[in-house]
């Protein structure tokens, strides 16, 4: 396993070549072993992982008390080594319900009060809004944000599934590291307009939902049960015919993987990190087994035939139904 380093955009710092997405050790994929998790962190740092996301959302603050309490527990030079990503502004009530965002400057700095104290720092590396709040200018929260750079809590700004308009504007009010956003085999939106102008601004781009939240990991059956409280219980490419077309897709891939002795996880990854050196997937895993799968992917190089191949089995649009469901697309500013 080669850990090469990779640059979030030329304002933000190097990182590992793969990140580690820490939400589904707490919510929203079923239910995770707490000290498992922290274990999964714990090994991510020995690896050679530097970059641990978070939300301040998830699970209304547990995420961000889980990877607290492994930073602690973690020998100190592999906590020093880590930068957390951290976004706000999704608002939760007490059954779990989502109720909107919040961009507004004063809650900008109180979100990360509390980040703050659950973490256990003294500073933030990357801080974000999940979705930009239609109601606020991306320019004031933003703005906010680089005073809190400016005072040292945070050190570098980034965006979350921002358009090209919205990406320049914030680009213009401050310096922005990176582009937290979708990108997989299946969800190549980012190719007409954002990854464009985020290369145009020097803006990297961390890529979540690498697996597609397990659906192209290669370990999802079609008969597999969810719980009412998996995300996936509810996201139309789990649905009906869309999953078993979805699945078709899988196949295809797994034997492309299986010709190079790999697994389809790993050819996935695999796909993200050829798209170039400003994209740093991250991996949700949440045990060490799938983390060790993962890391594999860094060893596993796809020359000019197998993307071909790769483009071939998954073409760009395959996908059968859209990434979220229709009540959350009406949040996304991104444009894909």
């Amino acid at each position: 396993m080669t850990m090469n380093n990779r640059s979030l955009g030329t304002t933000g710092p190097q990182v590992s070549a793969l990140g580690l997405g820490c939400m589904g050790m707490s919510a929203l994929y079923g239910e995770a072993d707490r000290t498992e998790s922290a274990a999964t962190v714990h090994a991510a740092l020995e690896a050679g992982v530097t970059l641990l996301d978070t939300g301040d959302f998830y699970a209304m603050g547990h995420n961000e008390m889980l990877i607290g309490e492994a930073l602690r527990t973690a020998p100190s030079a592999r906590r020093e080594q880590a930068l957390v990503s951290v976004k706000f502004g999704a608002l939760r009530d007490p059954d779990g319900n989502w109720s909107g965002y919040d961009g507004r400057p004063a809650a900008v700095k109180n979100f990360a009060a509390y980040s703050l104290q659950r973490l256990g720092v003294d500073h933030i590396d990357v801080y974000r809004i999940a979705r930009v709040d239609p109601d606020v200018p991306i320019e004031e929260t933003v703005g906010a944000i680089a005073e809190l750079v400016e005072k040292g809590y945070v050190r570098h700004i980034g965006l979350s599934e921002a358009g090209a308009e919205t990406i320049r504007r914030a680009a213009a009010t401050a310096p922005i590291s990176d582009l937290q956003i979708e990108y997989s085999l299946i969800s190549r939106g980012i190719e007409d307009r954002i990854l464009p102008t985020t290369r145009e601004l020097g803006i990297g781009i961390t890529a979540y939902g690498v697996l597609s939240r397990g659906l192209i990991s290669g370990h999802f059956s079609r008969d597999r049960q969810l719980a009412a409280t998996d995300f996936r219980a509810h996201s139309p490419r789990f649905q009906g015919e869309n999953l078993q077309h979805n699945l078709n897709l899988v196949e295809a891939l797994r034997k492309i993987a299986e010709g190079k002795g790999v697994t389809v996880a790993q050819t996935a990854i695999a796909w993200v990190l050829s798209r170039g050196e400003d994209i740093v997937p991250l991996v949700g895993a949440r045990t060490r087994e799938r983390l060790s799968e993962a890391l594999g992917a860094l060893d596993v190089t796809l020359d000019a035939a197998d993307l071909s191949a790769i483009e071939e089995a998954v073409p760009a649009d395959a996908a059968a139904g859209e990434r979220y469901p229709e009540s959350q697309m009406a949040h996304l500013d991104s444009e894909h």
